[in-house]
């Protein structure tokens, strides 16, 4: 696959070479898997569950996991063109010819793109189609409580926490290899582990239920870390090429969230809640930053205002990230969940905006959910925000939600408005934005029996809600779209019969369906229509009193627990959170001598919450004082000499193999977190967003490679040039090398070359030849205009002969040396214009010399 990188679209993303990825000698692996995730790199790069599972397994010398990613479509168009199969980012390993291909599942709308990357990787889409040989396909996440549409196409799914299931998952895969198991014994076998679910050992018994096989057991169990202090949280996470679409540090703060919202899946399946400890969470961010060099650190959980240590490990991780312009970012907070005083020191740091979810716009709709915001307190909490520097305030808001009323929707607007109006007259910016995203009722939760609104219900209330914003200029509103909710409406409360309008639908181009530029309805209806699917009906309001196809799995709450709470929901009253209140035997927890849901867990594990306090710590009297010392070893909180240009370095390097494939702005990146993970003092611009002060030589063509390339960096404080070079190699991705490091007068302009030298070699002699007898007849024209499109996109004329100053053969190849002070475009284009045959399949060029 790694042969085709220059027809590829973001090569980069294809490369595996980022800092931090591991690379192991597969012939001292045993069990050799890939950790797929069926998007986008920039999405898979975001996702922190893949990164804790690659961590985890490749932590075990003998174990290999690998990344994989669902390729564009063009990429993709490569792949078929050429025969070529998908493969692993590390090694490039066909997915056929892996030990298995290990799916995270997130939401509802991947499931084509999980046919998708097994039909690219050379596997069969369906698991009755795979014989020995072929690699397990399993899949684990939120999804698998009910993936009951995508059983057909896995071997084994896991349910719940993958950091203890995933390894024992290896050791059975690798022993099978070693003892000649068939590809059935070793499922087997792998059902016997708590928390696997074989879904070919289960079949639909036409009630609407499933009905286990060959004595299997009649339910499946989650998994459960049951506490996270004792399981390894990754510090070296892999840095990111290309710009992901979360691209941070995230440190897991807690997992699981008892808050109790009633439309919330993570809410009920996460249970019980367990917090990290802050001497555990300090020591990992110190790493984290370190190891990784981003400039962001968040906070991640379900609902991280709710973490009962947040002031105490906010304030130990503040001043270093101050210093070093590291902002962080608090997301998933519940509104009133973070003090004035946290909140006035998040804003010393950079101001990463505020999103709050009341997600109903009155306080009826609120208590149906069980929100537990009143609007008192999301008034207090924006009027802080605005008031200590926030300018715009994003709201989300869920529509369609039951017992839902006119009056409601309107509510928003009304909230909305309040919330604009708490900013008083000082905010210049001001913007308030309503997210709104049409109710989808999951599975295991109060609110897995309702109806879901149509598409025509979902477009009446949105046109309802777009004509009542019109007149504010200061608001802005945003939804979902409605085929796209209606999509995974299906799917989220869908069973086995939806299979074969799966499969129909890939066939018919339904990918990245959670885009919206690739949404698509009309390949879902035929699809659904072809397969005798009424897609409606999977959006009816269900009997409490019939099967549901997701019965046979249990994240340990109890169908008594959901139904009270449903029962509570048409009764608009609340439930306290149990974090902090009484329990309210939801059924997951050991807790006082209960009976545990989760019995195989349960017989081994007390199951009970971990908190680092019984009350929150922000409750507590007293004003939060802004730390004045940082721990020994680390600088001062001082932002004054920030600004300062106390030296001026010019830091040459190469660029060759994997690296060529690096665009400029990827390497603007690569630099900044490899000065960050040096531990250089980097002087900052002023600002609203202060950045690193760095400047770069003209941009080099992705494909193209370079021994003398250069970029300018200036820091805040004395230090010496000597150590830099080497200081700095270790921190540069495969293909880059320093040359040298020099020192520049920190005031000037820097002076830009137009004059360059390149090597250009050829893999195959008539390649070569062809190109060697079209130069005399370009270098002999007076002038040779080509087509070449404006920066406007309009059309146009280039001539490039000025641009070639020679062209000389030697035994390597050919030495080009181009003059760019007319104008500059890619020496790409220039050759093509020479040899319209020419491409970077072909041979490859490399930037040998610069002069001034």
């Amino acid at each position: 696959m790694k042969a085709l990188l220059p027809l590829f679209s973001r090569p980069s993303h294809y490369l595996g070479t980022e800092i931090n990825s591991v690379h192991k000698d597969l012939k001292t692996v045993r069990a050799h898997v890939a950790l797929a995730f069926p998007d986008l790199y920039e999405v898979a790069m975001s996702y922190l569950g893949q990164k804790i599972l690659y961590d985890i397994v490749n932590a075990t010398d003998h174990f290999c996991a690998e990344r994989v990613f669902a390729p564009t479509e063009d990429v993709a168009e490569v792949l078929r063109t050429h025969d070529t199969l998908l493969a692993t980012l590390e090694s490039d390993t066909p997915l056929k010819d892996l030990d298995g291909v290990l799916f995270s599942i997130t939401h509802e709308l991947c499931y084509t793109n999980v046919l998708y990357m097994l039909d690219l990787g050379g596997i069969p889409l369906r698991a009755a189609q795979r014989v020995d040989g072929h690699p397990l396909v399993i899949a684990g996440g939120g999804c698998t409580f009910n993936a009951e549409p995508l059983a057909a196409f896995v071997d084994v799914m896991v349910l719940g926490d993958g950091e203890e299931v995933l390894p024992e998952m290896l050791e059975l895969i690798a022993l099978g290899k070693d003892e000649g198991w068939s590809r059935s014994e070793l499922i087997s076998r792998l059902a016997g582990i708590p928390g696997v679910y074989v879904p070919s050992f289960f079949e639909d018994d036409g009630s609407g239920a499933m009905r286990p096989l060959d004595g299997a057991r009649p339910q499946v169990e989650k998994r459960i870390v049951t506490d996270m202090n004792k399981v390894s949280f990754p510090t070296r996470q892999i840095v990111p090429f290309g710009k992901p679409v979360h691209d941070r540090f995230s440190v897991e703060i807690a997992r699981g969230c008892t808050r109790g919202c009633r439309f919330c899946q993570a809410g009920m399946i996460y249970r019980p809640v367990r917090e990290r400890e802050v001497d555990v969470l300090g020591s990992i961010i110190d790493r984290g930053l370190a190891e990784t060099g981003s400039e962001e650190l968040s906070f991640l959980s379900l609902s991280t205002g709710d973490f009962s240590a947040l002031e105490a490990l906010f304030l130990s991780s503040y001043s270093h990230c101050r210093q070093e312009q590291v902002s962080i970012s608090l997301p998933s907070l519940r509104v009133g969940s973070v003090s004035e005083d946290l909140m006035r020191l998040m804003g010393k740091i950079r101001h990463t905006g505020m999103t709050l979810a009341p997600e109903a716009g009155t306080q009826r709709l609120r208590n149906v959910i069980n929100k537990g915001v009143t609007e008192d307190e999301l008034l207090d909490h924006t009027e802080k925000a605005f008031r200590l520097g926030w300018q715009q305030v994003k709201l989300y808001f869920m529509m369609g939600l039951p017992t839902e009323t006119r009056e409601d929707l309107h509510g928003i607007l009304d909230l909305c408005l309040k919330v604009a109006a708490s900013a008083g007259k000082n905010v210049r910016r001001l913007q308030v934005t309503a997210a709104v995203s049409p109710f989808v009722p999951k599975p295991h939760t109060p609110f897995q029996w309702e109806r879901q609104i149509s598409m025509a219900e979902i477009e009446e209330r949105l046109a309802y809600l777009r004509n009542i914003f019109r007149p504010y200029k200061k608001l802005k509103l945003k939804w979902h779209h409605s085929h796209m909710t209606w999509l995974e409406g299906v799917f989220a409360r869908g069973d086995r019969h939806l299979a074969p309008a799966l499969e129909s639908a890939y066939a018919k181009g339904a990918l990245f369906t959670s885009w919206s530029d690739h949404l698509h309805l009309e390949p879902w209806l035929e699809a659904f229509a072809e397969t005798g699917i009424d897609a409606e009906s999977y959006l009816r309001e269900r009997d409490p009193e019939q099967p549901l196809p997701w019965d046979h799995l249990t994240s340990g709450v109890s169908r008594k627990f959901l139904l009270t709470e449903r029962r509570r929901a048409l009764e608009e009253a609340g439930t306290p959170d149990c974090r902090y209140e009484a329990c309210r035997s939801c059924g997951v927890c050991t807790l006082d001598g209960r009976e545990s849901e989760l019995v195989r867990q349960a017989a081994g594990h007390d199951i009970v919450p971990v908190i680092n306090r019984t009350t929150r710590d922000q409750e507590d009297a007293g004003q939060v004082e802004e730390p004045e010392e940082q721990p020994a070893g680390q600088p001062a909180a001082s932002t004054d000499d920030l600004h300062n240009k106390a030296q001026r370095f010019r830091l040459w390097y190469s660029k060759t193999g994997p690296a060529m494939y690096l665009s400029q702005l990827e390497l603007q990146r690569i630099f900044e977190r490899a000065f960050r993970r040096a531990r250089l003092p980097l002087a900052f611009s002023s600002g609203f967003h202060p950045a690193p002060l760095l400047s770069f030589a003209r941009a080099l063509p992705v494909g193209v490679g370079s021994v003398c390339e250069w970029m300018d960096f200036f820091v805040r404080e004395h230090i010496g040039v000597r150590d830099l070079p080497a200081l700095l190699e270790a921190e540069l991705p495969q293909g880059m090398r320093v040359v040298k490091v020099d020192e520049l007068p920190c005031q000037g302009r820097a002076p830009i070359s137009n004059h360059e030298r390149f090597s250009l070699g050829f893999k195959r002699a008539e390649d070569s030849l062809r190109f060697s007898g079209r130069i005399p007849a370009f270098l002999e024209a007076a002038e040779w205009k080509v087509f070449k499109r404006t920066k406007k996109g309009e059309p146009g004329e280039v001539d490039v002969r000025p641009m070639v100053m020679s062209i000389t053969e030697d035994e390597k190849g050919f030495i080009i040396d181009f003059d760019w002070q007319a104008l500059y475009v890619s020496p790409i284009f220039v050759l093509q214009a020479v040899d319209p045959d020419f491409t970077m399949l072909q041979g490859r060029l490399i930037k040998t010399a610069q002069f001034f």
